[in-house]
């Protein structure tokens, strides 16, 4: 574990030339990004709990031209952890579940290799789940093609294929290790515990509450997306829609979908404890701990910039700080769509980039921004 660890790094960012300040500093960042007629993306800067910068650029599908606001909802990708991270919280503040709960305690079927993790630590990725891709891949080469993007994987089989295996990655809570197989088991385990759908406890305990009208859980053909960015990929000049994978029906990891409008609404929740006091989000930040292997890095389907860099991680929430700040992220990457949120809460300041296109880095074009407030120019 890198304790303490700031600078540069972790951005993979080079020395950038300085822009104007505020707002139109940040308009200078964003302006050129993506043409008029191309998918684009919706960017929010937020200062002490107030909006400075919002704008929506490019189109949210080639099909029809519609423009992209600060309303159109974009597949989330891993940004969707913190909403999953938030409902087992919540299923621990009403006493229903504890973090030091196992999986065995969960799901009795569940086999010896992963009888043992507990929800804290499939919280903070030291579970050592085997990757469900993986299970996936080696299903699909004994009985030939299984799931594609019409016929997706669902939760029920990533719990089946995980319960089919014979062993993980590692023994529970001696390395770190990003999961999207531990946090679809958190989406059921949510289901669950709750007595409910995973996308019906967070509408009903997260969305509902704080007024995030255009946010959900989304599956295909199962709850239509309103005012929806559909995903896109750019081929040499031209770019062509790739917005559903055969995984991308899993909740968890990664199914939510939202707007920078609501997401403002969950900065402020967050900002002012709405959901949860100052003393039981304290665990969601606290840096996982763990024996064996002590250094946590990126894994190498992170953004190309951030692979291999150093990190601390929490419940949802990359942890590590930033020229010595301290800070709450995350980064999203999935079929069509790339995301980021970077929260500074001393300095108060948070910065979201959703894009509907895979060429663009989310991160980086976060981080400049910040990079105006942080740096006092």
């Amino acid at each position: 574990m890198v304790v303490g660890w700031c600078g540069l790094a972790a951005t993979g960012l080079p020395a950038q030339p300085q822009k104007p300040a505020g707002s139109a500093g940040v308009a200078e960042i964003f302006s050129g990004v993506a043409k008029p007629d191309e998918p684009g993306l919706a960017v929010l800067v937020k200062k002490e709990g107030r909006v400075v910068f919002e704008r929506g650029y490019g189109v949210k599908e080639l099909r029809t031209g519609s423009k992209i606001d600060t309303k159109a909802n974009f597949r989330l990708a891993s940004v969707t952890k913190q909403f999953t991270a938030m409902a087992v919280m919540l299923l621990v503040h009403d006493a229903k579940l504890r973090y030091e709960t196992t999986v065995g305690e969960i799901f009795a079927e569940f086999p010896e290799y992963g009888k043992k993790i507990t929800v804290r630590q499939l919280l903070n990725h030291t579970g050592g789940l085997p990757d469900y891709e993986d299970l996936m891949e080696a299903a699909e080469k004994a009985k030939g093609p299984i799931w594609s993007p019409e016929k997706q994987i669902q939760d029920a089989e990533v719990l089946t294929l995980l319960e089919s295996a014979t062993k993980g990655k590692f023994a529970p809570g001696t390395r770190w290790d990003y999961s999207n197989s531990g946090y679809v088991l958190l989406g059921v385990i949510v289901a669950q515990v709750s007595g409910k759908p995973y996308g019906d406890f967070l509408h009903e305990r997260i969305f509902a509450p704080l007024k995030m009208a255009g946010t959900m859980v989304c599956q295909k053909a199962k709850n239509p997306v309103p005012n929806r960015a559909y995903g896109h990929t750019k081929d040499a000049n031209n770019f062509k829609e790739t917005d559903q994978s055969s995984t991308s029906a899993t909740l968890g990891d990664g199914g939510v979908y939202s707007n920078v409008d609501d997401l403002s609404k969950w900065d402020d929740a967050l900002r002012n404890h709405t959901l949860l006091s100052a003393e039981e989000m304290k665990p969601a930040l606290e840096p996982a701990k763990f024996g064996g292997v002590k250094n946590a890095v990126l894994p190498d389907d992170a953004p190309a910039a951030l692979r291999g860099a150093p990190v601390e991680y929490g419940f949802g929430w990359f942890l590590d700080p930033y020229k010595c700040r301290a800070r709450m992220w995350h980064y999203g990457d999935t079929m069509g769509f790339k995301t980021a949120i970077q929260r500074f809460t001393k300095e108060d300041l948070t910065v979201i980039v959703l894009c509907n296109r895979t060429d663009l880095d989310p991160g980086a074009l976060a981080m400049r921004a910040a990079d105006l407030y942080l740096d006092g120019r």
